[in-house]
């Protein structure tokens, strides 16, 4: 993938997770671990929630999902709080058949590009 240099991908759980626990395609995921990254506040919890669900199922150990944990914990990403867009991510909801994440624009960033 290539990105301009004003760029950076706009990522949520379902690529952070992949990282950290092996998926199908987490090799592709692993790949965007080279550019400029960008994530909602949110990550943290909807990753907490994916570990705990693979935890529920025997999918991992609680061992293996607290080590999963510190190592997202670690990721480098730009993390931006969901707070300062919620008005905006509400008008574009209010006005729009696509879900909202779809077509945000974060107030800083020139052109999205959204991974999931």
């Amino acid at each position: 993938m290539t990105l301009r240099p004003s760029e950076r991908l706009v990522i949520d759980a379902s690529v952070a997770v992949k990282w950290v626990v092996p998926e199908p395609v987490s090799e592709r995921a692993e790949l965007l671990l080279d550019h400029g990254l960008v994530a909602p506040d949110l990550l943290f919890a909807e990753c907490a929630n994916v570990l705990w669900e693979k935890v529920r199922r025997g999918e991992l150990t609680k061992e293996e999902a607290e080590i999963a944990a510190q190592t997202l914990e670690q990721a480098d990403l730009a993390v931006v709080s969901t707070r300062d867009c919620l008005a905006l991510a509400a008008s574009i909801a209010s006005n729009s058949t696509i879900r909202p994440m779809t077509r945000f624009t974060w107030p800083w960033q020139r052109r999205p590009i959204c991974v999931s």
